[in-house]
C-alpha cells in the first residue's frame, strides 16, 4: 500500500447532515485552533490513564460529522486540593464553513480500565460541549485565553437522544460532574487559511501531524500549523492522452448502454418504449490529490473517439498506439498541472465520466450538442491515480483504470469491472482499461500572440471559468492554463451567455469587428442567491482594436490612431483613461481577417509608446468597512440589475467613437472565491438627423423597426475582462433599514452631552468618572481667561473666578435650553436615493393634560408631511406598515403649515416622506472630451466614506400655541448612489433649446414593473433632476405609444450639461422604474447648403485664448469635410485667425458633421462646431445599368465616354459617392474642346446580392459639378 492510499483511507471524514448542504453556503470557512491543556477534577483516579477524543456535532440534526481526533494517553497525578490532574497540552486545528449556532465541538473523556487478566478496555467517563458560533455569522469570542469546560456524566450517545435540547444547559437529563472541568483555549487561527486547499473541511488534525504539501516546522516548535509553510510546486504537462477500455470501446459502451436501459425500465416498471439511453459525450476529470482532498478543482476534458477526429486535426499517435486504431478515446489538447508537489502522497487523479441522455432510437451514438432540452445524466465508469516520479519528463505512462465497489478520490459510485471470466485474454492489470499519456516537465508555457487568439475558430467550445486570477508575464499570453474546453453537458446544466466566456490571462485583449449577431443575454434560469458581503476587488482590464463594419466605410473615414475610454463604476469617481495607441501586433495582420487587429498600447506624455504590457487594467476595492451603513444591499443590487456604460473616444480629435454596455450580473460570486467573465461588446454610435425622434435602447434592438432620422452604426467590438476577487475580512452588518420605520418619541431622560465627563474603568472593575476642566471644554472661556490677566498669583486667581462666574451666568440660559431640547429630540436616519421616496412615521405624543393644536414646521423642502390619506395608505401598503390611517387628520394654516389636533396624552403617527430629485454633485461630475490629461492613474481606488461630508440635517419642530416645542425630530439624510439604466448623448448648437421626443418602450419590458396591472398599460410619470428643464409625458390613448418630451437650454460651446430623468409607473412617485442619464454637448452651429459631389468652400473664425496654443482641426467625416491648414498650426494669444473648410457630401439629404479644434500638446478641446448640412441631389445627365456576379471575384472593368461641351481645352476631376465599390483609372483628365474622352471604371466585387446606385461626378477645375452619371449595378 502506497503512502497516498494510506493517507486516503485513514482520513475519510463523515459528511455533514444532508440538510446542511441544501442551506445557503457560507462565504468563507472559519479556521480554529483549540488547545486542550489539562483535565482537572475530584472524579479522576490517580494513576489511571486518560484520553481526550474531539468530534464535531450538529445539535440541530443530532448528527456527528468529520472525523474523531484522539489524544495520547496521559496518567492522572495528584493536584491540590484533594483532586487529580491529567496534563495533555495538545493542539487541534480544523476549519468549517457551517457557521451555525448548532455546530459544536464535543470532547469525550475516556479512561483505560483493566478487564480481568485479558487486558484493558476503554470506558467513557464524561463529555463536554465547546460552542463554536454564537450567532448565524458570529463566531465565539476568542478574547479569553483559557476557559473551563463543564463536563457531563455519561457518553456521547446522550447527544443522539430525541429529548436532547440545544443549548445543553436547558437539558434536565444531563448531570454536571461536580468539581471537574477541562481547561482549554479556542481561538481563530488565520494562518490556517493559507492551507485550506490542502486540508479538507471538518477534519481535525493535531499540531504534531503532517499534511502532505507542508514543510516541517522550523525552530524550536514542532507545530507545523502554527506558521504553515507550503512546499514549492512544480509544473507538468500531460500530452497525447488516450483512454482504452476492455475489451474494446464499442463493446464496452454497448454493454454500458444495455445495463442503463434495463435499469431505466426496471425503475419505471415499464416495458420497452422505443426510447434508449444515448451517449452525449465522454469527459475526463483530471486533478491533483494530496490524499486528503483535491488541491484544486479538477479540470474537465472532453474525449472523442479516434474515428471522429478530423484528419490532421490533432497530433499523431505514437507507435505503441498504432494498433487497434479507432478503439481509443483521445484528447486533442494537453493538460497543464501547476499544483504538483514532489511528495509521495501527491497523486494525479483521473476520472472517466459518461454524459448520457434519453433519445429516441439513438442507437447508442453520441447525440449532437444542439439538443439542449434533454436532462443530462452523469455516470462515473473508471478512475485511476498516478504518482509522478522525478525525472519522468518526456516518458510515456500507461496506467490501469479502476472500477467497481471501491472508494475513490472523486467520492462517486463507479461502474463495475468486467467479470473474471472475460478478463482471461488480457492481463489482470488492464482488465478495466488503461489511460496513456506522455509527461512533459518543461517549465516554459506555450506562448501565443494576440493575433493568434483572434484567428482561433469562433465555433470552438468556450473555456470554463476559474477562480485563479494570476498576473501574466509582461507581453506574454499563456495558452489556456485552465485545460480543455467546457463540455456540452456543463453548458446545459449551467446556461451562460457568450459574454461570460473567460478571457486568456492578461485582461482586455483587443477591440474587434464582428459582423455576426449580437451577444446573447444570460439565461433566465440563472438564480441569484443573497450571500453575506465580503470585501472584493473588481479588476477591469482591456488590449486591442479592430474596426467594425460601419467604421470601415469610406464615409466615416479611417479608424482613430489613439483612443481613450470614459465610464463610471458605481459611485466611484468617473474614470478617463490615458490615451492608448493602436499598434499592429508583431508578425503583422492576422490571416483571414478583413481588418487587421490592433493592440492597445500606453502613450507617454512625450508622445512615445510606453514600455508596459499592452492593454489597460483598473482595480476597484470595495470594502464593507468603508461602505456607508446600509450600502451593501445597494451595491449588490447594482451588480445584479444594471450595466456598465463605456464610451470610446478618439484620443487625437476628442470625437466620440461609440458606446458599449456590459451587464454586471456575472460579477456576483455566489459563494465562490473569485469569478472572471469575458465579454465581446459592440461599440456602436447613434446618429440623429435634425429634429429626428429618439427611441430607447429596447426599441433599437436587433430586428426592431427603427425610426426615420436615426441610424445605428457598429464601429467595432471591445474585448473586456471583468473579475471579482473576494478577500477575507470581519463581517459587518450593513442592512438598510426598512422603508417603513416608526420613529418613537423621545423619553424624558436627560443625558449629559458628550465631552463634559470623562469615564474610565478602574482596575478593580469599578467605574470612575472624572470631570474635565472648563478651559478644555469651551474655547471661548479659555480666550477670556487669557486676556488682560493681572500680575501676581492671588490677583490672577481672583480674576479667573470672577470671569468664570460671569461666563456661567451668561451661558446658563442657553445650556438649560440645550439640555431641555435634547430631552425632546429624536433622530432618524434616511438613506436617500435619487427619485426614490423614503417613507417613515413619527410617534407624536401630547405630554400635557389638556388638548393642543400642534403646528409642524419643516426647514427643508425635500422633507414633507403626507397630507393626502390616499398617498399615506399607498406608502403603508408598500412598506407593510400596520399603524392606523386617520382621515382628514391635518389642517393647513394660511402659510400652508400643517396642524394636527391632539387630545390630552394622545399619541398619533405623523407620516413623512423624503424625496430628492437633485443629483449628488459627486455623481453628476461630467465626463467627456473637455480635457484629457495624461496623468490618469490605474491604481486600486478604494471606496471611502466620501458621503459623510454631504450628509444633510433637517430639523422638524412640533409646536403648540406660543411657539413652544413639545417634540423635535432631527432627520439625518445620507445620500446613496443611484444607478443608471440608459444613457443618451446629444450634440446641439450652443445657446439654443434642444427639443427631443423619446419613445418609451413597451411598459411590460421595464424591469421592476408589477405583473398583471389592471387596466392594461399603466400611466407613466417623469421627473427631471434639473428644475430648469421641461420634461413631461402624455398618454395619447389606450394602445398608443407613450413619448417623453424634453426641452433643454444649451450653454456656450464647448459646455457639457448632464442631468437625469426618473420614470415612474405610480402616481405617487414612490420609486422610479428606470433612471436615464443625458449628456448635452453644446457646439457652435454652422448651416451649410451644398450639392452632393461638389465642393463648397467656407471659412470659420478662430479666436485665441489667453495663451498661444498649437492646435489642429479634426472632423468626424474627413472624406466629406476638408480643412486648411490640414496639420497643426499656431493659434496666437487673443488673436483671430481663419480656418478654411471645404464640404463635399456624398449623399443628398440632411446630415450632421462635427468639427473639433484640439490643443495637440495638452489634448484639450479648444472649440467645436456642428455643421448642419442640407445637401441636394445633382442633375443626372446619363444613366447606365450593368449586371455583375455576386460572391467575390476579381471585379469588373467598364468604360464610358464624355464629350467636352466647351470649345477650349478643359481639366476635369472625377469623384464618386461609393469609393468602396468604384475606382477610376485616372482621377483627373484633360480633353480638348469638343473632343471625346473615355473614362476607365473598375467595379469592386460584392459579397451580397442586391442593387446599388453609384454616382459619377465630373467636376471642373474649381470643383464645380459639370455633369453627373448614374450607374445602377445589379449584383446577381
Amino acid at each position: 500500500m502506497g503512502q497516498w492510499e494510506r493517507v486516503f483511507r485513514q482520513h475519510q471524514p463523515l459528511p455533514p447532515h444532508p440538510q446542511r448542504g441544501r442551506a445557503r453556503p457560507s462565504p468563507r470557512s472559519a479556521a480554529f485552533r483549540c488547545v486542550l491543556k489539562y483535565l482537572h477534577g475530584a472524579a479522576l483516579a490517580q494513576g489511571a490513564e486518560y484520553q481526550l477524543r474531539l468530534s464535531l456535532f450538529d445539535a440541530t440534526y443530532h448528527h456527528f460529522f468529520g472525523r474523531t481526533w484522539r489524544s495520547g494517553w496521559q496518567a492522572a497525578h495528584a493536584a491540590p486540593p484533594r483532586s487529580s490532574r491529567a496534563t495533555f497540552s495538545e493542539t487541534v486545528y480544523f476549519h468549517t464553513s457551517l457557521n451555525h449556532p448548532g455546530i459544536v465541538a464535543v470532547v469525550e473523556v475516556v479512561v483505560k480500565a483493566k478487564k480481568g487478566d485479558e487486558g484493558s478496555q476503554h470506558l467513557s467517563c464524561g463529555f463536554g460541549i465547546i460552542p463554536l458560533f454564537r450567532g448565524r455569522s458570529e463566531a465565539t469570542d476568542p478574547a479569553t485565553e483559557d476557559r473551563a469546560l463543564k463536563l457531563y456524566h455519561g457518553t456521547l450517545r446522550a447527544l443522539l437522544h430525541p429529548h436532547f435540547q440545544d443549548p445543553a444547559e436547558k437539558n434536565k437529563y444531563l448531570m454536571v460532574m461536580e468539581k471537574s472541568h477541562l481547561q482549554y483555549a479556542l481561538k481563530h487561527h488565520q494562518p490556517l487559511e493559507t492551507i485550506f486547499h490542502l486540508l479538507p473541511e471538518n477534519l481535525l488534525v493535531s499540531g504534531l501531524q503532517t499534511v502532505p504539501g507542508l514543510l516541517p516546522a522550523c525552530g524550536d516548535t514542532s507545530d507545523c500549523f502554527q506558521k504553515p509553510r507550503l512546499m514549492k510546486a512544480v509544473t507538468c504537462y500531460l500530452e497525447q492522452l488516450s483512454v482504452r477500455l476492455y475489451p474494446s470501446l464499442e463493446e464496452f459502451e454497448e454493454e454500458l448502454l444495455d445495463f442503463l436501459n434495463s435499469d431505466r425500465l426496471l425503475q419505471a416498471n415499464a416495458v420497452p418504449d422505443g426510447d434508449e439511453v444515448a451517449i452525449r459525450e465522454r469527459r475526463l476529470h483530471v486533478g491533483v490529490h494530496n490524499g486528503l482532498r483535491f488541491v484544486r478543482v479538477p479540470q474537465v476534458a472532453v474525449l472523442v473517439p479516434e474515428t471522429e477526429v478530423v484528419p490532421g486535426g490533432c497530433r499523431g499517435v505514437s507507435g505503441s498506439r498504432a494498433r487497434d486504431a479507432g478503439q481509443a478515446l483521445v484528447l486533442r489538447s494537453r493538460i497543464h498541472l501547476n499544483e504538483m508537489v514532489p511528495h509521495p502522497a501527491f497523486r494525479v487523479c483521473f476520472q472517466l465520466e459518461y454524459v448520457l441522455c434519453s433519445a429516441g432510437r439513438a442507437g447508442g451514438k453520441a447525440v449532437p450538442g444542439s439538443a439542449r432540452g434533454e436532462a443530462a445524466d452523469m455516470r462515473s465508469v473508471r478512475w485511476a491515480v498516478w504518482s509522478p516520479d522525478p525525472g519522468t519528463g518526456g516518458t510515456e505512462v500507461v496506467l490501469p483504470l479502476r472500477g467497481g465497489a471501491r472508494r475513490g478520490p472523486c467520492q462517486a459510485l463507479v461502474y463495475r469491472t468486467p467479470a473474471s471470466s472475460r478478463s482471461s485474454r488480457q492481463g489482470k492489470h488492464v482488465e478495466s482499461g488503461t489511460v496513456q499519456f506522455r509527461v512533459s516537465t518543461d517549465s516554459e508555457e506555450h506562448l501565443v500572440t494576440a493575433a493568434e487568439i483572434l484567428c482561433k475558430d469562433r465555433d470552438e467550445l468556450e473555456q470554463p471559468p476559474t477562480p485563479s486570477l494570476r498576473v501574466p508575464a509582461p507581453r506574454r499570453v499563456s495558452a489556456s492554463p485552465r485545460g480543455p474546453g467546457l463540455s456540452v453537458s456543463q453548458l446545459m446544466a449551467s446556461p451562460r451567455g457568450k459574454d461570460q466566456t473567460p478571457l486568456q490571462d492578461g485582461g482586455i485583449t483587443h477591440l474587434e469587428a464582428d459582423l455576426g449577431s449580437p451577444d446573447t443575454e444570460p439565461g433566465a434560469s440563472d438564480q441569484l442567491r443573497a450571500l453575506p458581503f465580503t470585501p472584493l476587488q473588481v479588476p477591469v482590464a482591456a488590449v486591442g482594436l479592430q474596426a467594425g463594419r460601419d467604421a470601415q466605410g469610406s464615409v466615416e473615414g479611417p479608424w482613430p490612431r489613439t483612443i481613450f475610454l470614459t465610464f463610471q463604476f458605481y459611485r466611484f469617481p468617473p474614470v478617463t483613461t490615458p490615451r492608448l495607441q493602436l499598434a499592429i501586433p508583431e508578425g503583422g495582420s492576422v490571416t483571414g481577417l478583413a481588418v487587421p487587429a490592433q493592440l492597445l498600447v500606453r502613450v507617454n506624455e512625450d508622445g512615445t509608446l510606453g514600455t508596459r504590457p499592452p492593454g489597460l487594467q483598473l482595480k476597484y476595492m470595495v470594502d464593507p468597512a468603508f461602505l456607508r451603513p446600509g450600502e451593501q444591499r445597494w451595491f449588490l443590487r447594482y451588480l445584479a440589475e444594471h450595466s456598465l456604460q463605456i464610451d470610446v473616444w478618439d484620443g487625437d480629435s476628442l470625437l466620440h467613437v461609440g458606446s458599449a454596455a456590459v451587464k454586471l450580473e456575472p460579477l456576483l460570486r455566489q459563494g465562490q472565491a473569485a469569478v472572471r467573465t469575458y465579454h465581446e461588446l459592440e461599440v456602436a454610435t447613434t446618429e440623429y438627423e435634425p429634429e429626428g425622434p429618439v427611441l430607447g435602447r429596447e426599441a433599437l434592438r436587433h430586428g426592431a423597426l427603427r425610426p426615420l432620422g436615426v441610424r445605428v452604426a457598429l464601429r467595432g467590438r471591445l474585448h473586456l475582462c471583468l473579475a471579482n476577487v473576494g478577500h477575507p475580512c470581519e463581517e459587518i452588518s450593513g442592512q438598510l433599514p426598512s422603508r417603513s420605520r416608526s420613529v418613537p418619541a423621545p423619553d424624558s431622560t436627560i443625558t449629559i452631552p458628550a465631552g463634559s465627563w470623562h469615564s474610565r474603568n478602574a482596575g478593580g472593575g469599578g467605574r470612575t468618572v472624572r470631570a474635565r476642566r472648563l478651559v478644555d471644554v469651551d474655547s471661548e472661556l479659555e480666550a477670556a481667561l487669557r486676556s488682560r490677566r493681572p500680575e501676581g498669583w492671588p490677583k490672577q486667581r481672583a480674576w479667573d473666578l470672577q470671569v468664570i462666574n460671569s461666563y456661567r451666568d451668561h451661558i446658563k440660559g442657553e445650556s438649560i435650553y440645550q439640555m431641555l431640547s435634547q430631552a425632546i429630540t429624536a433622530t432618524h436616519t434616511v438613506h436617500a436615493v435619487l427619485g426614490t421616496a423614503e417613507f417613515f412615521e413619527f410617534a407624536l405624543k401630547n405630554p400635557y393634560s389638556i388638548q393642543h393644536t400642534v403646528t409642524i414646521e419643516v426647514d427643508h423642502p425635500e422633507l414633507s408631511v403626507i397630507l393626502d390619506p390616499r398617498e399615506w395608505r399607498h406608502f403603508k401598503e408598500l412598506t407593510k406598515s400596520v399603524t392606523p390611517v386617520e382621515e382628514e387628520m391635518f389642517h393647513l394654516r394660511d402659510d400652508l403649515k400643517p396642524q394636527v389636533y391632539l387630545r390630552p396624552s394622545e399619541t398619533v403617527h405623523i407620516p413623512f416622506k423624503y424625496q430628492t430629485f437633485s443629483a449628488d454633485p459627486a455623481v453628476t461630475a461630467a465626463q467627456g472630451p473637455s480635457g484629457l490629461g495624461t496623468s490618469a492613474k490605474t491604481d486600486t481606488p478604494s471606496l471611502g466614506k466620501s458621503g459623510t461630508g454631504r450628509t444633510k440635517l433637517i430639523q422638524v419642530s412640533f409646536q403648540v400655541s406660543g411657539g413652544k416645542p413639545i417634540a423635535l425630530l432631527r432627520v439625518k439624510v445620507e445620500p446613496q448612489p443611484h444607478v443608471v439604466d440608459q444613457t443618451f448623448r446629444f450634440y446641439h448648437p450652443e445657446l439654443t433649446f434642444l427639443k427631443k421626443t423619446i419613445r418609451l418602450p413597451p411598459w411590460h419590458t421595464l424591469p421592476g414593473t408589477p405583473v398583471g396591472v389592471p387596466g392594461g398599460q399603466p400611466e407613466m410619470f417623469v421627473r427631471c433632476s434639473d428644475p430648469d428643464i421641461i420634461c413631461e409625458t402624455k398618454a395619447l390613448g389606450p394602445g398608443e405609444p407613450q413619448d417623453i418630451f424634453l426641452k433643454v437650454a444649451g450653454g456656450p460651446s464647448p459646455q457639457i450639461k448632464k442631468f437625469f430623468v426618473a420614470i415612474y409607473t405610480d402616481a405617487w412617485l414612490a420609486a422610479p422604474v428606470q433612471i436615464w442619464q443625458f449628456y448635452l454637448h453644446s457646439l457652435q452651429r454652422l448651416d451649410v447648403t451644398c450639392t452632393a459631389g461638389q465642393l463648397t468652400r467656407l471659412s470659420l473664425l478662430l479666436r485665441g485664448t489667453a495663451a498661444p496654443r498649437r492646435v489642429r482641426a479634426f472632423t468626424s467625416h474627413p472624406q466629406e469635410l476638408e480643412v486648411d491648414p490640414k496639420g497643426a498650426f499656431l493659434l496666437p494669444a487673443n488673436g483671430i485667425q481663419d480656418l478654411y473648410i471645404g464640404v463635399r457630401p456624398r449623399r443628398a439629404g440632411s446630415k450632421f458633421i462635427y468639427l473639433n479644434l484640439v490643443d495637440v500638446e495638452y489634448h484639450q478641446l479648444v472649440s467645436s462646431w456642428l455643421l448642419c448640412l442640407s445637401c441636394r441631389q445633382p442633375l443626372i445627365s446619363k444613366a447606365f445599368e450593368i449586371s455583375l456576379p455576386a460572391g467575390g471575384g476579381r471585379g469588373c472593368n467598364k468604360r464610358i465616354t464624355y464629350t467636352n461641351p466647351y470649345p477650349s481645352p478643359r481639366l476635369y476631376f472625377l469623384c464618386t459617392n461609393r469609393p468602396d465599390l468604384l475606382q477610376f483609372k485616372e482621377d483627373s483628365f484633360e480633353v480638348a474642346g469638343g473632343e471625346v474622352y473615355t473614362i476607365g471604371l473598375r467595379f469592386a466585387p460584392s459579397q451580397a446580392v442586391g442593387e446599388e446606385e453609384i454616382l459619377i461626378h465630373i467636376n471642373d477645375h474649381e470643383d464645380k459639378n459639370e455633369e453627373t452619371f448614374c450607374v445602377k449595378v445589379l449584383y446577381q
